[in-house]
């Protein structure tokens, strides 16, 4: 049997903003020419014939606790561009 020792609890100071403090964005440009800017997402992908972007406030994009924040027909998709 092996004992495992502690050193007891590390310090760790962050030295800039954590990477999930800012918000995602994507511009979607539809068949018509039209575009729409499609905030607070942080993923997407494909449902049938829609194309759904998902968010949430966890550094994890696209788990079991995302909410739906747009959903286009993929057919009419012509551009996604992350912001």
């Amino acid at each position: 049997m092996r004992h495992v020792v502690s050193t007891g609890i590390g310090v760790w100071f962050p030295t800039g903003r954590r990477v999930d403090d800012v918000r995602m964005s994507f511009e979607v440009t539809l068949t018509d020419d039209t575009v729409e800017r499609v905030d607070g997402a942080d993923s997407y992908t494909l449902e049938g014939p829609l194309t759904t972007f998902f968010g949430n406030d966890r550094p994890r994009p696209l788990d079991s606790w995302s909410i739906k924040v747009a959903s286009y027909r993929t057919d009419r998709i012509c551009r996604i561009r992350r912001l």
